[in-house]
């Protein structure tokens, strides 16, 4: 008999969203609680590290974000054929995890802040993305204004105008 899982977080995708996904793709069942804030402190003392997401299957309850999707990836055959898929699924995860964190900080950036050199670095990154996918910030105003406000910067300008054609 397959384990009933229930999967329990906030009514947003966020953290708990991989997981789902996972389960989407396996075709997998589970229980998708989601709590509302005003619970949310009732039931901190009762998870393993005082945080959200949290899996329990099997009588056995589990947090970390990664490490619900990781599992339910193993479980579900989706983790990788090898070891060594695994460990290379695991790097790209891990890296795109990183990235999350940075996401959360862009959002939040106040539209009107100067130009910093998160925005130059922003842009450096960003660029090389859309020498393969040109309309990868069609969606995204507020980081296509950085891109803008990069640009639109006379000494950035000018630089992009003379340095040398060299490859991305």
């Amino acid at each position: 008999m397959a384990p009933k899982y229930r999967l329990v977080y906030f009514n947003v995708r966020a953290r708990a969203e991989p997981t789902r996904l996972v389960f989407a793709a396996a075709g997998v069942d589970y229980e998708d609680v989601r709590i509302q804030r005003n619970e949310w402190p009732g039931l901190k003392p009762n998870t393993p590290m005082g945080q959200l997401p949290v899996l329990e299957v099997g009588g056995v309850t589990i947090c970390q974000s990664m490490a619900i999707a990781r599992y339910v990836a193993k479980e579900t055959g989706l983790a990788g054929k090898t070891i060594l898929e695994q460990a290379q699924a695991d790097m790209l995860v891990d890296g795109l995890d990183d990235l999350r964190g940075k996401q959360a900080v862009i959002r939040k950036a106040p539209e009107d802040r100067k130009l910093t050199w998160a925005d130059l670095v922003f842009y450096d990154v960003t660029s090389k993305v859309l020498a393969v996918l040109p309309g990868a910030l069609d969606d995204l105003p507020k980081l296509s204004k950085v891109m803008g406000t990069v640009t639109a910067n006379e000494r950035i300008a000018k630089w992009l105008a003379k340095r040398p054609d060299t490859p991305h």
